[in-house]
C-alpha cells in the first residue's frame, strides 16, 4: 500500500529534512519555506512530491541523492510513479486531499545530488516517470510518517 515514507521541511533551500509529523494547509506544510518564492510555491505548488523508488534507482545510478535532498515535502512509498497525471487526487492520512498539477522543473540547487551536477536527470521531458511532482492541497490535514497514500477516485 502506497505511504509516506518521510515528510520534508526547511527554512529554504535544500536539503529538506526530516520530521515525523506536520499539519498541512492551503499554504503548504507548516515550517516549511521555499528561499524562491517566484519559481516555487504558490496555489498549484503547494506540495512537491517525489517517489521513494525513483530516489532509490537514481542512488543505484551512483548519484548521492537521498529522501528530502531534492526539495520534495513528502517522499512517498509503494506509488506506481509513472501513472502519476495531472488532475489525480489522493488522500494522506486522515484528512489531507491533494491533486496533482504538474512536474517540477528541475532545479540547479539540485545539482549536488547528481553525478557530473546533471539535475536534468530529473526532468520528465528527458527521463519519463523520473521527474519530482507538485499537488496543491484540495483538504487540509495533518500527515504523520507511515500514512497511507490511497489514489481517490474522480
Amino acid at each position: 500500500m502506497p505511504h509516506i515514507h518521510q515528510i520534508n521541511v526547511s527554512n529554504g533551500g535544500v536539503p529538506k529534512l526530516a520530521v515525523d509529523r506536520a499539519r498541512i494547509g492551503l499554504g503548504g506544510v507548516e515550517g516549511d519555506y521555499q528561499a524562491d518564492r517566484e519559481h516555487h510555491g504558490g496555489p498549484d505548488q503547494t506540495l512537491c512530491l517525489y517517489s521513494l523508488e525513483v530516489i532509490e534507482m537514481l542512488k543505484g545510478e551512483g548519484h548521492p541523492i537521498a529522501p528530502g535532498s531534492a526539495g520534495e515535502n513528502l517522499t512517498i512509498s509503494g506509488l506506481d510513479w509513472s501513472g502519476i497525471a495531472p488532475g489525480q487526487r489522493f488522500q494522506v492520512g486522515d484528512d489531507l486531499v491533494m491533486e496533482i498539477t504538474d512536474t517540477a522543473t528541475p532545479c540547479s540547487k539540485n545539482a549536488q545530488w547528481f553525478v557530473d551536477g546533471d539535475f536534468r536527470r530529473m526532468s520528465d521531458f528527458k527521463h519519463p516517470g523520473s521527474s519530482r511532482w507538485y499537488a496543491k492541497v484540495v483538504t487540509p490535514g495533518s500527515v504523520a510518517v507511515d500514512d497511507r497514500v490511497v489514489p481517490l477516485r474522480p
